[in-house]
């Protein structure tokens, strides 16, 4: 898979600690600041800070990314998309602590 160039510009290693700004996050995803502010106002991220300062977590990266290819490659409108990664992450949570509990069986 080929990255695009934009997504050179930004860290590699983002994680809940790393900070970004607006412009930063729409860098890192390839997107617009117009489809960046969908995202926040359907709740699919959260800014911190005020609206003049916002910041967006390293995580925001991953959830902004997966909401476009789940609209660019399923055609899944935003509220489906914003629903679809909620429950991508409980999965993820719950294959990770049932990972946790076997591994304490051991």
């Amino acid at each position: 898979m080929e990255k695009r160039q934009n997504e050179m510009d930004v860290p590699a290693i983002l994680d809940e600690s790393s900070e970004l700004t607006l412009s930063e996050l729409c860098r890192a995803c390839g997107l617009p600041a117009e489809h960046v502010l969908a995202l926040v106002e359907e709740g699919v991220i959260e800014p911190l800070g005020s609206v003049a300062h916002w910041r967006f977590s390293g995580i925001c990266v991953r959830r902004v990314r997966r909401v476009y290819t789940l609209e660019r490659d399923l055609g899944v409108n935003l509220a489906g998309a914003a629903l679809a990664i909620e429950l991508l992450e409980e999965i993820e949570r719950l294959q990770a602590r049932l990972r946790r509990l076997e591994s304490r069986d051991e």
